[in-house]
């Protein structure tokens, strides 16, 4: 054997050894773990992915990522403990109280549908059950990052008060100051939070109409949402009336829909971020690159997934989040009828990518289903 293949050996051989002794503990069903306190989350992994996920990147994807922030972002340094726990399960272990403020409009359904987990799987927290279904939620997403998970969150002893969650006709100003003063994120760090609205749909601020997508990939974990909130405006999704128009909605550059196939919705906060001088490149810079989108996405979901927790009193359990479907490799791309002159240029130091246009002479619909179904089954 050669002094190098001998080497490669040996490396292969400690590197085996160490990945065995990491994982040193039996759990009751037979898995290995490196921590028992892991062993809980096995099964509750594989309870969510079959009756709750079904193994799409669909609506309940959505909505147990969307609890995962309007529970963790409940925390100020300013006002104190008693403010909020921040990612303590409050949602859940106090469901007639926040859920019921105007900015959790609809958070009750997460509510509903998480519940019975935290009934079944007794041993995990509120807090836990909540940001490892997250985790475990977007692993169904193709291109979204293998989020980190630290378990041992305690259960909350008291709701958060209301006005801690951003809301999307707030200035600019003031959504950076309650994400510094809830989770001391940056202003960039924001951008990569929204990196969430990829796979995002609303039920609430269009007031005709459900599921509507905040870009025209809503099944995928991409960067087309950093492409399109830069569009210019032409029309609003619904029915085209003035009422329909909700509270914090601007005028949306796919407004096109045809039954369950709504048009697009664009948030004023994500518009006013993406055009905003603090914020404008790093928005841009987003744009058809998908390892740097999610890796910032993953960087700041960890620091989120742990507000109102000292991190070295929690358990790596990362190893339970299985790997995410992989991206699809399509580029961003200008939706059809769309070129580089819709774009409305908002970053001063450089151009916005160089993009191809989809096919079509009509704006193409969004689906409403994930994998081009015809029909939409929901677990919860």
């Amino acid at each position: 054997m050669g002094f190098k293949t001998l080497l490669a050996f040996i490396g292969v051989s400690v590197a085996s050894v160490n990945a065995a002794a990491l994982k040193s503990h039996t759990c009751p069903d037979g898995t290995r773990t490196s921590n028992t306190a892991c062993c809980a989350f096995f099964p509750l992994l594989q309870d969510l992915q079959t009756n709750l996920f079904g193994g799409n990147c669909g609506e309940d994807v959505h909505e147990t990522l969307r609890i995962s922030f309007h529970d963790a972002i409940a925390f100020s340094k300013a006002q104190g403990p008693a403010a909020g726990g921040g990612a303590d399960g409050s949602m859940l272990i106090f469901p007639d109280v926040e859920p019921n403020f105007v900015a959790n409009n609809g958070i009750s359904d997460s509510v509903a549908f998480l519940t019975p987990f935290l009934q079944r799987h007794n041993t995990i927290s509120a807090g836990d059950l909540i940001q490892f279904g997250a985790a475990a939620a977007i692993t169904n997403c193709p291109g979204a990052p293998q989020l980190e998970f630290l378990a041992g969150r305690p259960n909350a002893t008291a709701p958060a008060i209301d006005g801690l969650i951003p809301e999307p006709q707030d200035s600019v100003d003031s959504i950076f100051a309650r994400m510094l003063d809830g989770g001391d994120f940056s202003p960039d760090e924001v951008v990569a939070l929204l990196t969430s609205h990829t796979i995002a749909r609303s039920d609430h601020v269009v007031p005709s109409s459900m599921q509507v997508p905040f870009d025209s990939t809503p099944f995928t974990f991409d960067s087309q949402i950093f492409v399109e909130v830069l569009l210019k405006g032409t029309g609003f999704p619904g029915n085209g009336s003035t009422s329909d128009v909700g509270l914090g909605e601007v005028e949306s550059p796919l407004p096109l829909g045809s039954g369950a196939d709504t048009g697009e919705l664009r948030l004023q906060s994500d518009f006013a971020i993406a055009r905003d001088a603090r914020t404008a490149c790093t928005w841009q810079g987003f744009v058809n690159e998908q390892e740097k989108m999610a890796n910032a996405f993953k960087k700041a979901m960890a620091k989120m997934a742990i507000i109102g927790h000292d991190r070295k009193a929690l358990i790596d359990c990362s190893e339970v989040i299985p790997q995410p479907v992989p991206a699809t490799g399509k580029p961003a791309t200008f939706p059809a009828t769309k070129t580089i002159a819709d774009i409305d240029q908002s970053c001063a130091s450089s151009p916005f990518p160089s993009l191809a246009s989809d096919p079509g002479a009509t704006q193409s619909l969004i689906p409403n289903c994930p994998n081009d179904a015809s029909t939409c089954i929901i677990l919860a």
